[in-house]
């Protein structure tokens, strides 16, 4: 150091963020060979790999992928019966006599501690010709790949280094995680996560508080250690653009492990690609309007929001009695606006003519919310992607069109203020199960929050914010301590949906590459003397 006076905090900041930005860019040297080779099915020469099964049934380019069994972590993976193992160096290299004294590889299923350990040569010949070191044919499935010897070295190399080095956010003694919130988000909605979020953390670390020892079986070690969970809440500011700049700052200054509920207003664009590209987990954020790229691995959502909703409305759109008009109405530079783009070009491909009547972004008269609604023919439909305040204050004596559509999720679902009139006529997208069906599932969070005296001012956020951080519970129990932002992704996948409690949904699933977890819901119509209940036009709807 060239003298020796104190460094300020802004060089300070900018200094981590340096730091973070060749961390990230060292992760991001996955355009090497053996990279490509294992997550691409693409040979060095630039030719398709290849591999065959017992069977003689080939496999080639993306369908020979080792990624596509052992996962982007290397850390395999479970499929009813079948187990596939881990493939990266840790396991791969590690001998069996060293378990009780290194205690630095915890037990992932598929490990077998009492095989000998590979070497680069018995590798090379388990690749290619299905053997394990010790002469047992390896399973069926995994095929037999011809590959020459430099691109055996670089497919190697990169297994190596797979899942390898320490992870951000993870600490001898604590699991860093942060929450985002943009600055558009609802101020109510903001502290009712949080009061979630800060008493699930403070019980967490309440129950660990005494520590745990290492387990051991008869076979296998499986390697636990206590670790606190630390919230970091991640506000941003400004604009949109903006964002993807701050969180690399918070990033750099503060490394977590994951990203975990949150909460977005117009848009969370920005934080899903800052997500995606820093390889940071984000796990489930109370979003109405996500990023839908089914393409990106660290983002998963609870359902596509209102973009769900514009599949579910196709159906009514191209159903037997189509509208000649679709009229739409929306706040400018809310999420509605989106998804009445989308929906328009539905109802185009069905032949239907569209008229968008976007409202002032910021609250406008009554008189241009009436004439917003007015001058509609017969036949037309009328689309509201609005706000319960707007559905409060449509003209309680106007005689709403014969076809009258209400987004659910930005309306309040049953709780949608409309007045008697339009509540009679509104068929209501609603992309959660229905209240009776809920109730029981519905027990434990509204149960929980009583318990912790946390005041329920919005009773959806909050349930999903609690959901959410119980499944990160579940999962990183499953771990163990195999903290690899990559796998903590493919557990979340496993395990979903296996749960039983999961509030406002009917039942949450993964696949590997889907990124929602519900994917459907009912169009219903409010029910009762005075419109209070609903019931369902049909069965669930998954389109």
């Amino acid at each position: 150091m060239p003298s020796g006076r104190p460094i300020t905090r802004p060089a300070l900041r900018a200094l981590l963020l340096l730091a973070w930005s060749l961390l990230a860019l060292g992760a991001q040297a996955d355009g090497n060979e053996g990279a490509a080779i294992y997550r691409q099915g693409l040979l060095p020469s630039g030719a398709n790999l290849r591999g065959t099964r017992a069977a003689a049934l080939d496999v080639q380019g993306m369908a020979a992928a080792c990624i596509n069994c052992h996962r982007a972590s290397g850390l395999g993976s479970t499929e009813g019966r079948i187990v596939v193992p881990p493939i990266i160096g840790k396991y791969l290299f590690r001998s069996h006599a060293t378990n009780v004294q290194d205690m630095t590889a915890p037990h992932v299923a598929g490990y077998r501690s009492t095989r000998p350990p590979y070497t680069e040569e018995s590798l090379a010949q388990a690749i290619r010709q299905g053997v394990t070191p010790n002469g047992r044919s390896l399973n069926y499935l995994m095929p037999r790949y011809p590959l020459d010897d430099a691109s055996m070295a670089a497919l190697i190399a990169y297994l190596k280094g797979l899942s390898a080095g320490e992870m951000p956010g993870v600490s001898a003694d604590t699991l860093h995680f942060a929450t985002i919130i943009t600055p558009d988000a609802d101020p109510r909605q903001r502290r009712a996560m949080l009061d979630v979020m800060e008493q699930f953390f403070a019980d967490k670390n309440a129950f660990i508080r005494g520590g745990l020892r290492p387990m051991r079986s008869t076979r296998e070690i499986e390697y636990r250690v206590s670790r606190r969970w630390q919230l970091h809440v991640w506000e941003l500011t400004g604009a949109p653009q903006s964002w993807e700049q701050q969180l690399r700052m918070h990033m750099a200054a503060e490394p977590v492990f994951a990203v975990i509920s949150g909460l977005g207003g117009k848009t969370w664009a920005p934080v899903h690609r800052f997500c995606e590209a820093a390889r940071v987990p984000c796990l489930l954020p109370n979003v109405e309007l996500p990023l839908v790229d089914e393409r990106d691995f660290y983002p998963v959502y609870f359902s596509r929001g209102v973009l769900l909703e514009v599949d579910m409305l196709a159906g009514v759109l191209s159903g037997k009695e189509v509208p000649r008009r679709l009229v739409q109405v929306y706040r400018a530079g809310d999420v509605g606006e989106a998804a009445a783009r989308a929906l328009a070009v539905l109802a185009a491909a069905s032949g239907i003519a569209v008229e968008n009547r976007a409202l002032p972004e910021l609250s406008g008269s009554a008189a241009e919310l009436a004439d917003a609604t007015r001058h509609l023919d017969a036949g037309d439909a009328l689309m509201l992607w609005l706000r319960a305040p707007d559905l409060a204050a449509l003209a309680p004596d106007a005689r709403p069109p014969s076809t009258l559509l209400v987004s659910g999720t930005m309306g309040g679902l049953e709780h949608a203020p409309l007045p008697l009139a339009w509540r009679e006529a509104a068929l209501l997208t609603y992309p959660v199960d229905l209240p009776e069906q809920r109730s029981v599932r519905m027990n434990f969070p509204l149960s929980w929050f009583r318990i912790k005296k946390i005041a329920v001012v919005d009773e959806r956020v909050q349930t999903d914010t609690y959901i959410a951080c119980g499944i990160l519970a579940d999962t990183l129990t499953d771990m163990l301590d195999s903290f690899v932002p990559e796998y903590l992704v493919e557990r979340v996948e496993g395990m979903v949906e296996h749960r039983l409690v999961n509030g406002y949904y009917a039942r949450l699933s993964l696949a590997s590459g889907q990124r929602f977890a519900s994917k459907g819901g009912y169009l219903v119509r409010f029910d009762g003397p005075t419109g209070s209940r609903v019931r369902p036009q049909g069965e669930w709807v998954v389109p």
